[in-house]
């Protein structure tokens, strides 16, 4: 096993219930709007779309290593959507000059306007850029992903050539697993 598959333990990736993770990320990714999200670059050359699976799947890594009781339903689905803001960021248009302190906004009202969130669903993706927003995350889910988010992000910008981290292996694997469920 190639060290940058690992985790920070040295230890390949995995989650208790990766099946549970398809499922839930699955149900969020198998929507045509959230499609849009490939669209976009993120960071470096990663998709919106694959830095939501990415950012969703290490903040469960995070919550097991850690042994944060969370609700993981709402913890993937909130860190699915915490970049849903479907604009290309980086075209310096429409406002997108202050992008890093009003996309959070722009993501809670996207995924309220497709999908039915909880409270704490939108904690998660209202607070994920803290501290650029003044509001810290309020639940240890938020707190997960906003810190997920940092790291993910570091890594994009890090790694613009190549992504070989397990997070970022996902995309092809929920494209398979949504197949297989259709």
């Amino acid at each position: 096993m190639s060290h940058d598959t690992a985790g920070p333990d040295g230890r390949e990736m995995r989650l208790a219930d990766e099946e549970e993770f398809f499922r839930i990320a699955g149900g969020i990714a198998a929507s045509p709007s959230f499609g849009r999200t490939k669209q976009h670059i993120q960071h470096g050359r990663t998709s919106v779309y694959a830095h939501a699976l990415a950012v969703a799947y290490y903040s469960c890594w995070l919550a097991e290593k850690l042994g944060v009781k969370v609700n993981k339903r709402e913890l993937i689905r909130g860190a699915m959507l915490h970049d849903y803001f479907l604009y290309d960021w980086h075209d310096g248009g429409d406002g997108h000059k202050w992008h890093g302190f009003t996309h959070a906004g722009k993501a809670l009202e996207n995924a309220k306007r497709d999908f039915i969130l909880t409270p704490l669903e939108e904690d998660i993706i209202a607070r994920h850029m803290f501290p650029l927003n003044l509001h810290p995350p309020g639940h240890r889910e938020s707190a997960l992903v906003c810190m997920a988010d940092k790291v993910c992000s570091a890594y994009e910008t890090a790694h613009r050539k190549s992504t070989p981290w397990r997070p970022y292996r996902l995309e092809e694997e929920m494209e398979a697993w949504l197949k297989q469920m259709k």
